[in-house]
């Protein structure tokens, strides 16, 4: 998942189509969401390591996987996706199992994060980055707004009110799927149709605005072209310190009939060109050090146990840390394959076409 503050992304495409050997032995290749690294961090790397780090961007998972089927399985040395597409890579044979005897950091990784249902073991992925994706809201417009996807789905609760909704379409259908009490991560064909059933008609209200992804929902929110969207806690918190007069009324909420916590973690393409460089960079951001510079710069939660005492304050509480009474109601997206992927993408397409 991306954060939302502004620096300068290099094109560097055609320098990873033609690496060639000279290039091979000086540098690692990084495929990151945008805006989603301290350049410090890169810095302090390349200076302990004597390297130099290339860093290409994508903004969205399926851009991540096309580009590693064209052949970036053979140019990039890092790729840093979100949990429900590891089990894609990892059975598409797009990732290589992580050396631990190479990763001495890996232990400072939470308990949670290394033994999870996306990848058992945590054979494949080192934990990066975590955060939660909810409800953002003008809370002068609703004074007295239920701790509820109904603020998003009951017309009665809404009637006039522009709003928007995420545009992963898994986000969407597991929101509906909350409200309609199947859970976030329903996976069950008949839950799956009535929630594609209510997206619909929730599309079809005069007042709904579009599809719209967690940064520019906060930017509509704050220029008030809509005044209920899907966020993440991360972007949220980084608008609300920057801007305090701006978001003062913009509050954040995790529903509680549930949402999605999501991570992203750091994997090794099956064809890196320089696997053991990719487990230095990995071993490095899991410093405990490094890893709270990440999340202090970013705003979102470090999965580093270690990096706790590290942390800015505010990265300690609510809305990063999510309160003990939300803990129970975050669930990650589940990961689909086969002919239940090929069901939701036609649902999907579906809710997007009509």
């Amino acid at each position: 998942m991306t954060t939302i503050k502004m620096r300068l992304v290099t094109a560097l495409g055609g320098l990873l189509l033609a690496g060639g050997a000279q290039a091979a032995s000086e540098k690692l290749y990084l495929f990151n969401w945008t805006q989603y690294m301290d350049p410090a961090i890169i810095q302090a790397f390349e200076d302990k390591y004597d390297v130099e780090v290339v860093q290409n961007y994508f903004n969205s998972l399926p851009e991540m996987f096309a580009k590693l089927k064209a052949g970036g399985v053979s140019q990039y040395d890092i790729i840093v996706p979100s949990n429900y597409y590891v089990p894609r890579l990892i059975q598409t044979g797009m990732v290589q199992k992580l050396d631990k005897s190479k990763l001495p950091n890996f232990d400072n990784i939470m308990d949670k994060f290394r033994d999870t249902s996306y990848d058992p073991g945590s054979d494949y992925t080192a934990a990066y980055q975590y955060g939660v994706t909810g409800i953002v809201y003008n809370a002068e417009t609703f004074p007295d707004a239920p701790k509820s996807w109904s603020l998003l789905f009951d017309p009665e609760v809404n009637s006039n009110y522009p709003f928007g909704m995420m545009g992963d379409g898994q986000v969407s259908m597991g929101a509906a799927c909350a409200y309609l009490g199947h859970g976030y991560d329903c996976t069950g064909l008949d839950a799956w149709k009535e929630s594609a059933k209510l997206l619909l008609k929730t599309k079809q209200r005069s007042n709904f605005s579009g599809f719209v992804d967690g940064t520019p929902a906060l930017q509509q929110l704050a220029r008030g072209v809509t005044h209920v969207s899907l966020s993440y806690n991360g972007d949220y918190l980084f608008y609300k310190e920057e801007n305090p007069d701006t978001f003062k009324n913009i509050k954040f909420m995790i529903p509680d009939e549930g949402t999605e916590l999501w991570v992203d973690s750091m994997m090794i393409p099956a064809k890196a060109p320089h696997p053991d460089l990719a487990h230095k960079f990995i071993n490095f951001i899991l410093d405990p050090e490094i890893g709270a510079q990440l999340s202090n710069y970013n705003y979102y939660s470090s999965p580093n146990a270690a990096a706790t005492p590290y942390l800015d304050k505010v990265l300690t509480q609510p809305p990063v840390t999510p309160a003990d009474s939300d803990i129970d109601k975050l669930h990650f997206t589940p990961s689909l394959e086969g002919d239940k992927l090929q069901t939701f993408n036609q649902l999907w397409t579906e809710v997007q076409s009509r």
